[in-house]
Order: structure tokens, then sequence, then C-alpha cells
């Protein structure tokens, strides 16, 4: 058995299936992330064609349409969780994947409202929520993979390089958009060539489909399978973890309000006090996502080397004490939209870099896809997926000068999740320990538990 365990060709195959496991996972957040990310960006050009008529009425219905979609997240989470956690994790990533490729794809062909009138707008939200659905169920059912399935002393590398996809995938978002752009121009993207944007994500999904068709199952989930352990509900699930919950909301609250910001809008926000220019912006954001793709990296790195709780402390601290100065810096011309853009990013990478394993770290292995999932839709519905709307809606208004102390209370939230974690069994001292996983984390004890 020592023979077997130093035998190269034993670690070989292992590092291949990790290999296997970890592309499954990645792969999948790239295209969950394009196609969610270009719906946001290619709203100016497709609003008019799918909405009928031009102008802030349109566009706000557009960006109603990408707030739809956030709706039926919590509805996926508990029907593609749930095939997670009986069926199998292989078999919740190519369900999510299949309805996000097949709603790109219907989002590609949709007629114009001048052909089928509001029809149009109808088939738009139809797809939004199937898309909704989709990716309720594929983000948590990744966090349980990753968790599953990271070595020991590279878990938060792995959460980093598998939730890096979130951003190649919007990176890939502006990079298509750009290149559109340069080649269409501004009016052949509004006269239906924004139709590529969405052709080319229902193809990148049906490859990362046949992917995952062969990804190998997660060894701790076959584990549980065996012990034919009962599968509870998820109001049980969630009244038994619901510290656990609590604790994921809080944190949901500020990192998806501050990607939504920070990652997506931040080109609108800027253009709309004059920083910068819309379509400079939104290209610049290319750069900016390649500079927190390695804070991501070097985040994972941090938190395996020296704890992920001194990480995750000193992100949550940071990002509320630095937004408001550099975008105050932005508007009075003290700082470029440049630098202050590759500033919030970086500000975000760390927590962006621990999310899924973090995720799964609250859960135990039988209901960690659903319970993780319907916290994290919640959240992201009622906070990220409305951000937009009601940034567009607020500078309508004339107040998108409280936009900024919006984000900035939307980032103190988090810093809640740093008490009640405390209430998590046997939570902080794994986040404390710089060791291996700990058994608690497959088995983590139900919240009312005496702590």
């Amino acid at each position: 058995m020592a023979h077997m365990a130093t035998d190269p060709r034993v670690r070989t195959a292992a590092s291949t299936g990790r290999r296997r496991e970890l592309t499954a996972a990645t792969v999948g957040s790239v295209v969950e992330s394009f196609d969610w990310s270009m719906y946001a960006v290619l709203v100016p050009f497709f609003a008019a064609e799918l909405f009928g008529g031009a102008g802030a009425g349109s566009l706000l219905a557009a960006y109603a349409g990408f707030a739809v979609g956030f709706v039926a997240r919590p509805l996926g989470s508990v029907v593609i969780g749930r095939i997670s956690d009986v069926r199998g994790r292989r078999t919740g990533l190519v369900v999510a994947m299949a309805g996000i490729s097949a709603a790109s794809l219907g989002l590609a062909v949709t007629p114009s409202s001048g052909t089928i009138g509001v029809w149009a707008g109808v088939l738009v939200v139809v797809f939004r929520l199937v898309q909704g659905l989709a990716y309720g169920g594929e983000a948590p059912t990744v966090a349980a993979y990753v968790t599953e399935t990271a070595p020991p002393t590279r878990r938060f590398l792995f959460s980093a390089v598998s939730y890096s996809g979130n951003v190649v995938g919007s990176l890939l978002a502006f990079g298509v958009v750009a290149i559109m752009y340069a080649v269409l121009g501004k009016e052949g993207l509004a006269e239906g060539g924004w139709r590529w944007g969405f052709g080319a994500a229902a193809l990148v999904g049906l490859a990362a489909l046949w992917v995952r068709r062969s990804a190998p199952e997660s060894e701790d989930f076959l584990r549980v399978k065996a012990e034919a352990a009962p599968r509870p509900g998820i109001r049980a699930a969630l009244r038994d973890h619901r510290w656990s919950a609590l604790t994921q909301l809080l944190f949901t609250v500020g990192s998806t309000v501050s990607f939504y910001f920070c990652l997506l809008y931040l080109p609108t926000y800027a253009a709309g006090i004059g920083a910068a220019e819309q379509a400079y912006a939104s290209s610049f954001m290319t750069l900016v996502l390649v500079f927190v793709l390695v804070a991501m990296l070097a985040g994972g790195l941090a938190a395996d080397r020296f704890g992920p709780l001194r990480v995750l402390r000193t992100g949550l601290a940071l990002q509320p004490m630095c937004l408001p100065p550099l975008l105050y810096a932005m508007q009075y011309g003290l700082l470029p939209f440049q630098v202050v853009a590759v500033a919030l990013g970086v500000l975000l990478a760390p927590l962006l870099a621990l999310g899924n394993v973090l995720a799964g770290m609250l859960y135990p292995t039988e209901v960690r896809a659903m319970a993780a999932g319907l916290v994290a839709a919640v959240g992201v519905t009622a906070f990220g997926g409305t951000f937009p709307l009601l940034a567009e809606w607020m500078h309508g208004r004339g107040a998108g000068a409280a936009i900024p102390y919006y984000v900035t209370i939307c980032l103190l939230v988090p810093l809640a999740g740093l008490f009640t974690m405390r209430r998590v069994p046997g939570l902080v001292a794994d986040l404390s320990s710089t060791a291996p996983l700990a058994a608690t984390t497959t088995g983590r004890q139900a919240d009312d538990v005496s702590v």
C-alpha cells in the first residue's frame, strides 16, 4: 500500500482526475457568466428592437428583463440543487448547462417586436426565466463539486480557479462585444448584430456540456449516497442550519452588489457622472478583469497559505473603506476611471476567490447544493439582479449621486457575517486553520448544537 501511495502513476492519475474535475467546474462558470454578462452588455443595442421604440422606456424594460432572470433562481436552486444532492453533482452540472445554452440560443433567434409585437418581449422574459432556473442550480452545484473534489492543501486555490470562470466569462463577453463593435459598429450592433453575441454563447455552452458529460462524480457524494442517509427537505435543511443560511445570506448581499457594480455597471456609472465615455469604459473593463483574475488566484493561494479567515476579514474590511473615496476621487477628477476601475476590481477579488468553497463548507454533503443554492439565489435575486434596474431608476430620477451610498451600505452587511459564522459549529476553526479540510466540512452538524 505504501508503494501504491508513492507510485508516480498513481499520483499522475489522481492529478489528471483533479484537473478534469476542476475543468468541468470552471468551464461551466465561464459559460454561465458569459451568457449572463452578454445580456447586460448588449442591452443598449437590442432594447429598441425587442421591446419596441427607442429611449429610456425600452432600455428600462430590457433591464427589467435582466432582473426577471433572477426571479427564477430560487426555484432553480431547489430543483436542480435537489437533483445534484440526490442524483449526483455531474447530473446537476449537465442539466444546468443544457438550460443555459438553450436559453441563449432562444435569445439569438427571437424575432423583433416589429415582426411579432409584444411577444418579442414575452419571449425574452421566458428565456431569461429559463436561464435563471439553470443558473440557480449551476452555481451551488459547482460550489459543492469543488468543495468535495479539491485537494485538501489547495482547496481555496481551486475555489479561486473555479470562480475565476465567472471573471473569464465576463471578460469574454466584453471582448466579444468589443470585437463586434469594431467590425459592425454601433449601428450594426443595434440593427441585429447583437444576435451574434447570444449565438456565440450558445455554442460555447454546447462545448462546456460535452466537457461536463465526461467529468467524474464526487467521491464524497458517492460515499454519502452509499450510506443511504435521509435527504431532508429544504425547510428542514434551512431550519437545522439556520446560522449557516444567515451567514451565507449576509456574505451574498455584499459580494453580489459589489460584483455587479464594480465589474458590470461601473462603465455606465462613470459615463453618467462624466468621468468616462461609455464605449471606452466598457472596453477598458477587459483589462480590469485581467487584474481581477490575477488577484483572485493570489487570494486563493494566500488563503491556503495563511488561512482563509485572515483573507476574508481583510477583504470585508477594505471594500467599504475604500469604495467611497475612490468613487468621489473619480467624480471630481482626482483619479482617472482606469485607476478606480482596477482598484475596485482588485478589492473585490479575495471575496470572489473564497466564495465557492466557503459556501460549500457551511452545509453537509446531503443538502449542500440545494441549501447553499437557495440562500445564494435569494440574496442575488433581491440585491444583485435588481441592482442595474435600481441604479438606472435612481439615475433617471436625478439621484445618481446616491448610488455610492447604497453600494457602501451593502458592503457593510457582510461584516455581520463574521459574527454569525461563529454560531456554525466548527466553521471558524476550519477557516482559522491552514491544515487540510476538517471532517466537519463534510459532516457539518446542525446549527442548534450548543457552541
